[in-house]
């Protein structure tokens, strides 16, 4: 626990009558003196400080951030001067506070196209086209090359079509989510453009699976999402400590209610 402030005294002139008679006491008795009066602490970060994860990023993944959160940047035109993951997680929220809901997940997947080329997309596309092999090695991947923006995860074992396969991706704590707060800013700008972007320039299915409680979530590649309207997760009230919760009038969680409104250019 860190402390921020702390009140020391030496002799009775920097004490109150109260404390002139406890200083008597301490001193009839042959007592030390007390060195510490009070201690005041910082105010939890959030609602889920206790657990708060501190990133350390290496020189890869200070490279990714900013080069994801830059793409975002150049595709709405709107920079910030902040770097690193405060930097991209600020030109996420520009994205949520400026644009509804099926903007905010075309701006995400224009934004991913320009983050990652389309050729090296393309190639893995025609290479890798659906199959058990697919899934696992997609799996794999993305607990290689991802913790930078969604934090630790692992692959997991799943049943798909009556088989046992590692084709799901458990993420113990959402970064993202950790850093934002928000339930509609990972349901509008990660989970729901995520799966499309992963379905149209991979060819893979994929279903994003939050856990708000704990703020984990679970990639499976290979199954559908349901659609916007009975999805639950469209349908999880936003925390009470949202950092968004007094920039906007409408419940966080904004439901894309069609999926056929997003068009991938």
């Amino acid at each position: 626990m860190e402390a921020n402030l702390v009140l020391s005294y030496q002799s009775f002139s920097k004490v109150s009558m109260r404390n002139i008679k406890i200083n008597t006491y301490y001193k009839y008795n042959k007592l030390a003196y007390p060195s510490t009066c009070c201690v005041l602490t910082k105010p939890p970060h959030n609602n889920h400080s206790s657990n708060y994860h501190v990133y350390k990023d290496n020189w890869f993944d200070h490279l990714a951030i900013n080069h994801l959160s830059q793409s975002i940047q150049a595709t709405t035109g709107l920079r910030n001067k902040k770097s690193g993951y405060e930097g991209f997680v600020e030109a996420a929220r520009v994205v949520y506070v400026n644009f509804n809901s099926t903007h905010q997940a075309n701006l995400v997947i224009e934004s991913l196209q320009r983050a990652f080329p389309k050729p090296i997309l393309s190639l893995v596309k025609m290479l890798l086209p659906e199959s058990k092999w697919a899934r696992e090695y997609c799996a794999i991947f993305t607990t290689i090359f991802f913790p930078w923006l969604v934090g630790p995860c692992e692959v997991k074992e799943s049943e798909f079509n009556g088989r046992k396969e590692n084709n799901v991706v458990h993420i113990k704590k959402c970064r993202f989510l950790e850093e934002t707060n928000c339930v509609g800013m990972c349901t509008n700008l990660c989970k729901m453009p995520s799966q499309l972007f992963i379905k149209d320039t991979l060819g893979m299915s994929v279903n994003m699976v939050p856990n708000f409680d704990d703020m984990s979530c679970e990639m499976i590649f290979g199954q559908d999402p349901p659609p916007p309207d009975t999805d639950p997760a469209f349908m999880q009230p936003c925390y009470k400590l949202c950092k968004l919760n007094n920039k906007h009038q409408t419940d966080c969680n904004s439901q894309i209610k069609k999926k056929d409104h997003l068009e991938i250019s």
